[in-house]
């Protein structure tokens, strides 16, 4: 773990991450060495530090501290978290912050091959999502929606909880987006007043574009899932997987041919294993 650049592990009590999670994160994937997604999480990164009005770390130095970290690991996590710095009690941010910037390597989880080849099912989280849509998009630190809906007991053979809004839309899983395959075209949940806009669905919305598949971002309630061709769920760490049954109300859904061809572009980007 480097702690701005240097081997630690441990924060100053006054910094405003701790305190008010006033910062973003990165969840990173490492294939072959590399984080082959690096460039899009690095411009997520700074449209985030954009709209929260502090500096990002230049794309160079991020590169050079996730060598560093991964310790010659040619695969694994490498978890990026920048907060806004130190600062006094009070709201208010120091006039001029500086920024913590926190990375660390873990190991990849052992996510079963079977979740790929044969997909996953999913619940309805009884947690649902706040609406603020100052913050909606954003990989912020406020995590603590996803961290309650993480304490459910899933129900046998659910791999992910997917979360709604107070009005009852679908807006993601607890770790990923969620994707809608009907008549051929695309849907998936806007992100407008809440939820994460993640790095694989950038990636999903590229490749379906070359693939000339329509894509539709819009509201998604639980009658369009129950009616769906097609459902899979995006992640920057796990890639792609497809969502073959839903516990309560019950539904079951095939590994559908859309699913497959976005597999495999996924793949395409740098990780093998997206492909199932």
């Amino acid at each position: 773990m480097l702690i701005d650049g240097r081997e630690a592990n441990r924060l100053p009590a006054d910094d405003r991450g701790l305190a008010y999670a006033d910062g973003l994160f990165e969840t990173m994937r490492l294939a072959g060495g590399r984080v082959p997604l690096l460039a899009l999480h690095l411009a997520r990164l700074r449209a985030g530090c954009d709209r929260l009005g502090f500096d990002a770390p230049r794309d160079d130095l991020v590169a050079a501290e996730i060598e560093r970290v991964r310790g010659g690991h040619e695969t694994g996590i490498v978890k990026l978290v920048l907060t806004r710095g130190s600062g006094g009690r009070g709201y208010a941010p120091p006039a001029a912050p500086n920024p913590r910037r926190i990375i660390a390597w873990h190991p990849l989880p052992d996510y079963p091959r079977a979740h790929y080849r044969e997909g996953v099912g999913v619940w309805l989280t009884a947690t649902s999502l706040g609406q603020n849509p100052l913050l909606a998009g954003l990989k912020h630190l406020g995590r603590l929606e996803q961290v309650l809906a993480s304490m459910e007991t899933p129900p046998p053979g659910c791999a992910e909880g997917l979360m709604r809004d107070a009005h009852g839309a679908v807006i993601e899983g607890i770790r990923s987006n969620l994707f809608l395959v009907r008549d051929g075209h695309l849907e998936t949940p806007t992100l407008d007043q809440c939820g994460v806009a993640g790095v694989m669905r950038r990636v999903v919305f590229a490749e379906a574009g070359e693939l000339g598949i329509d894509l539709r971002e819009q509201r998604v309630d639980v009658d369009a899932l129950l009616t769906a061709d097609e459902v899979f769920l995006t992640s920057s760490v796990f890639g792609l997987w497809p969502v073959v049954a839903l516990s309560r109300p019950a539904a079951r859904w095939g590994v559908g041919p859309v699913t497959r061809a976005l597999m495999a572009r996924a793949a395409d980007r740098g990780v093998a294993q997206w492909a199932g």
